[in-house]
């Protein structure tokens, strides 16, 4: 018969066994909004992790003389399947909460299952519970990296689903400061629009074509958005200018001549690696992000620049 502290752990490793299997399948749901093959590898291994915690925890209740939820990981991918439905409709920072939320949760639970095994004079339950400590406790580091990379405007290691990023720009222009006047606004709408006619030519007769006009007519939208920030800005619409180059930065569009690091194109990969490990301002980063990604796409140099926005992120948040 369980005595009153093996109670107590039974009912905590059954409620993280629970939990970790809906940490799981939270993994699985984000191996495909991994920014890059490092993170995805990251995170499939995250969750292979998870299977091997749940096994020892599954281990450790059986030794207690308890029996594990056979339900368990059927509520935890039901939990999870239904987070994954909500957080459609929240933006990326409100889902990686919940994810934190959860990692928290799990992180705390340990260390009470570990007080309980020491007092409860269970070396076996301290050792999993220390295990499970630094399992979470660098989980929660990691989702907290992220989430200030967003914050500094990313590229976090994580990709909005197309869902989020709807819902993100829908929260961002509800919370937009009415900063731009009635004119400068004006001159950003005219100046789109002046470009539309030739825009909206090109789009109906690449509805016909093949790659060579997609192609042109891709080239041709870039030109619009440049020259649409070119006349916002002489017209003195500051803020629509820098929002229209901020766009096409995201996009990998700039022209070589307007990147962070002087004549990248012409790096080769190591030099390029080393120039991008010595910028230190995130927008550089993610200017340089987007236009490898929309060129040459060299994972290495992507992921490098990614490791960099993540040792400034970790530095804003006290990471070390």
């Amino acid at each position: 018969m369980a005595t009153p502290d093996t109670t107590k752990l039974l009912a905590q490793l059954r409620t993280v066994l629970d939990l970790t299997n809906t940490e799981i399948q939270v993994a699985e749901t984000r191996v495909a909004q991994a920014r890059t093959e490092a993170v995805r590898r990251e995170l499939e291994q995250n969750a292979a992790n998870g299977r091997e915690r749940a096994e020892a925890i599954e281990s450790t209740i059986r030794e207690l003389g308890g029996v594990p939820d056979v339900i368990g990981p059927f509520l935890g991918r039901a939990a999870a399947a239904v987070k994954a439905l909500t957080e459609q409709a929240e933006p990326f920072d409100e889902a990686l909460l919940g994810d934190l939320a959860l990692e928290d949760q799990l992180l705390d639970r340990a260390r009470y299952i570990k007080a309980l095994a020491v007092a409860g004079k269970r070396t076996d339950v301290k050792e999993l519970a220390d295990r499970l400590i630094t399992a979470h406790s660098a989980t929660v580091d990691w989702l907290t990296t992220v989430l200030a990379e967003d914050a500094l405007g990313g590229p976090a290691a994580l990709r909005r689903t197309p869902a989020q990023a709807v819902t993100g720009a829908a929260v961002r222009l509800v919370n937009l400061p009415v900063s731009w006047s009635a004119r400068g606004v004006d001159r950003a709408v005219d100046a789109v629009r002046s470009t539309r006619p030739a825009l909206n030519e090109f789009i109906s007769r690449g509805a016909y074509v093949g790659d060579v006009t997609a192609k042109a007519l891709s080239a041709s939208r870039n030109a619009a958005l440049e020259a649409a920030e070119k006349v916002t800005r002489d017209e003195g619409a500051g803020k629509a200018a820098d929002a229209l180059h901020s766009a096409r930065a995201a996009g990998g569009v700039l022209e070589p001549s307007e990147l962070p690091i002087a004549d990248f194109d012409e790096l080769n990969l190591s030099d390029a690696v080393t120039a991008v490990k010595g910028l230190t301002d995130p927008n550089d980063l993610r200017t340089i992000i987007a236009y490898e990604e929309a060129h040459k796409n060299r994972q290495r140099l992507v992921s490098a620049a990614q490791t960099r926005v993540a040792d400034i992120a970790q530095e804003i948040v006290g990471i070390s």
